[in-house]
């Protein structure tokens, strides 16, 4: 890299050096967040998409990088801004993910278009997976699959990938995978080569070589905008991935008591157990709803009241409809749940001479809750469920007057 000129920073003259001294050249605030600019850094700013590093200046959190117009590299800080002579560090461990990540996309889009013709027409580098979309309007599996054994035979080629600028004039006669150049782009172009595959404009970080990816995982595809997004992941997130896989198989295994061949189909059985167990419950509270407004309906009060502890509001939505058929003329306070707080109902039917709208509120404000409703229902939440008896009487003094 030793064309490339003098006054670029650190992290692209050596983008695997972690560490440097440098000075304060100001500091202030961007966006409500404290910042400093240095004299040089190894930490990337966010661009060609690819996120910012991350580190510390003398120990202060780094949780930005961004660059300003006119190149300023603005590092926003977690604390006040130190002063003079600062040391800067990188999370190394961040940075080389990102470019396993960006590297891939370079190969996986490479190979993508050279062989099957697909070009791609967007990138994201993402904090779990990535994706890039491709020209395709459909990739099947076997598609997919073909793609990413093409990408692993250029990893274990261990093509070097390389980093140089060009001039203007350099780069209009040469061959090079862009989108194009940004508006307004003045100086020197920077290019990275993987070796016999790609030369691409990029200003991000990258591997030393395609053996450095390890791997890469083609996980979905997605169609979009008549195209296809293909996510992925490369390098040690593919470790990580297999890893979490592994932990949740396992106890998948444990719970359902099969093997890992047997997980999906133990679970469709038991997700078909869980769907006939719902069906007998609603079928189930269908008829105690009934029973209970039956047993209701045959009271003399008129007005008829009743508590389920371990019901709720659509429970309580039954029985009123079923005592507005079964007597139309009465109406009905009823309440549900545990303790002071849960569900509570006044509804009257058809022929009773009630204002339900008039008697909810005041049922709401003695068990000190909020509700609604129109019509013959008002329905809402309690949170004095312990003042059944006097919303009771409350309610019944409505009725006879």
């Amino acid at each position: 890299m030793s064309d490339l000129p003098e006054r670029l920073p650190s992290y692209e003259r050596e983008p695997r050096l972690c560490r440097l001294d440098a000075d304060v050249v100001s500091s202030g605030e961007h966006d409500g967040r404290p910042y400093v600019v240095l004299s040089d850094t190894v930490l990337y700013p966010e661009g060609g998409g690819q996120p910012a590093d991350h580190g510390c200046v003398d120990g202060i959190p780094v949780i930005d990088v961004r660059k300003l117009p006119g190149d300023e590299i603005v590092h926003m800080l977690d604390g006040t801004p130190p002063s003079g002579r600062v040391t800067v560090e990188l999370d190394w461990d961040r940075r080389f993910d990102h470019m396993q990540q960006h590297t891939g996309q370079h190969l996986l889009t490479a190979v993508a278009e050279d062989r099957f013709g697909w070009r791609t027409t967007s990138f994201h580098l993402g904090e779990r997976v990535s994706d890039v979309e491709l020209d395709a309007p459909e990739i099947s599996p076997a598609r997919l699959s073909e793609l990413e054994e093409a990408v692993a035979r250029e990893i274990r080629a261990a093509r070097p990938v390389t980093v140089r600028r060009v001039t203007r004039e350099e780069y209009d006669g040469m061959a090079v995978r862009s989108r194009g150049l940004p508006e307004g782009h003045t100086g020197s172009i920077r290019l990275v080569e993987i070796d016999g595959i790609d030369l691409n404009t990029c200003g991000g970080t990258h591997c030393a070589s395609t053996s450095e990816l390890e791997t890469v995982k083609l996980l979905r595809t997605e169609s979009l905008r008549g195209g296809t997004r293909v996510s992925y992941v490369a390098g040690g997130r593919v470790r990580r991935l297999l890893g979490s896989h592994h932990v949740r198989t396992a106890k998948l295994r444990a719970l359902l008591g099969v093997s890992d061949e047997e997980l999906v189909s133990a679970t469709e059985s038991r997700l078909q157990q869980m769907k006939d167990a719902d069906r007998m419950v609603r079928d189930l509270e269908a008829q105690l709803a009934t029973s209970a407004a039956d047993g209701l309906a045959h009271r003399s009060d008129p007005v008829l009241v009743a508590h389920w502890p371990s019901r709720d509001l659509p429970f309580l939505q039954q029985v009123a409809r079923e005592v507005g058929v079964l007597a139309p003329e009465r109406a009905v306070f009823l309440t549900a749940g545990e303790g002071e707080e849960g569900a509570f109902l006044v509804a009257a039917g058809p022929d009773a001479e009630v204002d339900v709208t008039a008697a909810g509120r005041a049922v709401a404000e003695i068990l000190a809750g909020r509700g609604g409703g129109s019509g013959r229902i008002f329905q809402g939440r309690a949170t004095r469920l312990s003042l059944r008896g006097e919303a009771s009487a409350a309610l019944r003094q409505l009725v006879r007057s």
